[in-house]
């Protein structure tokens, strides 16, 4: 499994809606590809407006099956980016609050 990188721009309008994708994409990528697509973790963003985009980690077979997930999902995936190396300088710091 490759690490990809998943940009999703202002893709959502509420904690409620992202909370929800969040939900159906672990579901989906549990219950239908399991063989094919892990999610790590994401960062959400503070967009335009006061929507939400995210940077999602994932493991996957190929690009193409993030963007199949995505689909399934009904989420953007504007940027699917290979990961080639990780340099952890610190640990993620702990969890902010919401906003």
């Amino acid at each position: 499994m490759q690490t990809y990188v998943i940009l999703r721009r202002s893709a959502w309008g509420t904690p409620e809606e992202l909370g929800a994708a969040a939900e159906r994409s672990r579901q989906i990528a549990d219950e239908q590809m399991s063989d094919d697509i892990r999610w790590i973790r994401s960062y959400v963003l503070d967009e335009v407006a006061g929507a939400a985009g995210t940077v999602c980690v994932y493991q996957a077979s190929s690009a193409r099956a993030i963007r199949d997930h995505a689909d399934r999902v009904g989420m953007a995936a504007d940027e699917v980016i290979p990961v080639v190396d990780t340099v952890v300088i610190r640990p993620d710091p702990e969890p902010f609050a919401s906003r």
